[in-house]
Parts: C-alpha cells; structure tokens; sequence
C-alpha cells in the first residue's frame, strides 16, 4: 500500500512537471512571434505571463497542497473519544471557511466539547450544506469552461482554459470543506486534470460530419453558420461533462477515504453524476448568452439625458 501511494505521488509530480513544460513552450512560442513587434512587448509578455501562471496555476496548487488532510470517513466512523480534538480541530475549520447558516455555526460551537453531539452535527453538515455547496461550486466551473471553450477556436488555449478551471475548482472544493485528498488521491486527481486538457486540445479540430449521420449533417450543412455554430457547442458541452466528473470524483475522495471504493467503481459513479448534471450546466449557459446580450443592446435610465446633452 505503501509504495502504491509513493507510485501516485511520483506520478503527480511528474505530471507537474510536464504541465510546466507545456506552459512554458505555450508562452516561448507567443513570445518569439511578439519579438517582431519589439523586444519589449516579448519581455512584458513574459511578465505577465509569470504573473498569471502563479495566481492560476501556483497558488491554487499551493493552497492544495498545504490544506490540512482528514481521512473524513474515518473520523466520523471512529471512536469519538478517540477523535474528539479533530472533530473540534474539523468544526473551527468548517465555521472559518464554510458558507454555513446561523443556527448551523450555533450547534457546532454549542456541541465544540460534546464529542458524541458533535460528530453527528459534523457528519449532518457534510451529508447536507457542504454537499450542496460542493456540487454549486463544481456547476459553476463546468459552465465557465463550456462558455469558454464553446466561444473559443483555438486548441491550445482549450487546454489551458481546462487546466487553470479545474484547478481553481478543486482548490475551492478543498477550501469549502476545510481538507484536501490525501497525496495519492491529488496524484490520481492530476492525471486526470491533465488528461481532460488534452482532450480539450484535441477536440479543436472536431469534425462535424462526424457528429451526425451524413443526411443530418448535409441537412444541417445548409443552414448558414449551423456547422461551426453545432461543432463549438459540442466541445464546450464535452469539455463541461469531463469537468463536472473530475469535480465528482473530488467529493467522492473527500467524502469516501476509508471505504476504498475501486477505480471502476469512482469512474462508474462519477460518470453517471455528471450525465446526471450536463443539463442543468447547459440551462445555466442558454441563460447566460441571452442576458449577456440584453444587456450589451439596452441602454441604462441615466444614460439618456447624458447622450442629449452631447
């Protein structure tokens, strides 16, 4: 089990690794075309560069890293005279970082030295409010990277797109619930992380006779701007499905260390809660475009006597 776990390590720094390879031959490549412009431009492009990769890629990773690491499950299964300091050590850290209500900040602290009363407020609060908040946090990255993806043509910054929203959206899973996987489940979660990007670079160049059947696709082919239009939107709903089940399979490492489930098992289920929830990203996406557009094409009530004054 051991060297299992030091295997998974070893691939997550790996995979660290190549990630930084690749973000770094993405930026050279952008820099020595921008050289023509003015050496300067090249240099301020490498700057600013460095300075978005720390804030999206460094620190997200950072937080995660250096988060405390509970075995969830095992705590709340076990005995409570045994866990009775982390189950205060895992409420303080619930009412700090956790959007909970009122009267569920209340019974934690009224329970903070009951250890019986406490564990089963704990297990209450994970079972309900911290789900829920858990599954809005991974809807909402899913739809940022179906809108991104959907609008963007250009594969690699798909991948980077991906890359940098999933793990920002694990980096908020983690704070949200106070803990992070433990290092053999983060090294699993960046294969697939990783993975996901690449996928996302290759769906670029998707064909849209390969969609549908060839009389659908000549059917559809002449509708002016269907083709390109259907084809974006397949890879952003593609792209939102990987991510809503990496975001799954997050909560489940979160919620489920001590039962072991196996690798079948994770996949089968995560898969299963993401197709479970593709329909409410998608609502949440055909909401976005109409009011985005509303809003670009109306006019506010204190913009009119300004524009007469002109």
């Amino acid at each position: 089990m051991k060297k299992r776990s030091h295997f998974w390590i070893m691939i997550g720094i790996g995979v660290g690794i190549v990630v930084l390879l690749m973000v770094i031959s993405s930026v050279i490549s952008v820099g020595e075309r921008l050289r023509s412009v003015h050496p300067y431009v090249e240099y301020g492009f490498y700057g600013l560069s460095a300075l978005l990769f720390y804030i999206l890629i460094v620190n997200p990773l950072r937080i995660i890293l250096f988060a405390p690491s509970f075995s969830i499950t095992t705590v709340m299964e076990s005995d409570p005279k045994k866990y009775g300091p982390i189950y205060r050590r895992i409420a303080r850290n619930v009412i700090e970082n956790n959007e909970i209500s009122p009267e569920e900040k209340e019974m934690l602290e009224t329970h903070m030295h009951q250890k019986e009363e406490l564990k089963s407020q704990l297990n209450h609060l994970f079972d309900t409010s911290i789900k829920k908040e858990i599954n809005k946090i991974i809807l909402k990255n899913a739809t940022t990277v179906m809108i991104s993806t959907a609008i963007s043509q250009n594969g690699r910054l798909d991948m980077l797109t991906v890359l940098t929203v999933n793990l920002r959206m694990i980096k908020d899973i983690v704070l949200k619930c106070g803990f992070r996987p433990s290092y053999t489940k983060l090294g699993k979660l960046s294969v697939q992380v990783v993975t996901t990007a690449l996928i996302a670079e290759s769906l670029e160049g998707l064909d849209f006779n390969d969609l549908f059947p060839q009389s659908t696709a000549n059917f559809l082919a002449e509708v002016p701007l269907i083709k390109p239009i259907a084809s974006s939107i397949i890879q952003g709903m593609s792209n939102a499905l990987l991510t809503l089940r990496i975001g799954a399979v997050t909560r489940r490492y979160l919620f489920s260390e001590t039962k072991d489930p196996s690798k079948a098992a994770i996949r089968r289920e995560a898969i299963k809660e993401s197709i479970q929830m593709i329909p409410i990203v998608i609502k949440d996406v055909l909401t976005f475009f109409p009011s985005k557009i509303v809003k670009l094409f109306s006019k506010k009530p204190d913009e009119k006597p300004e524009m007469e004054g002109i």
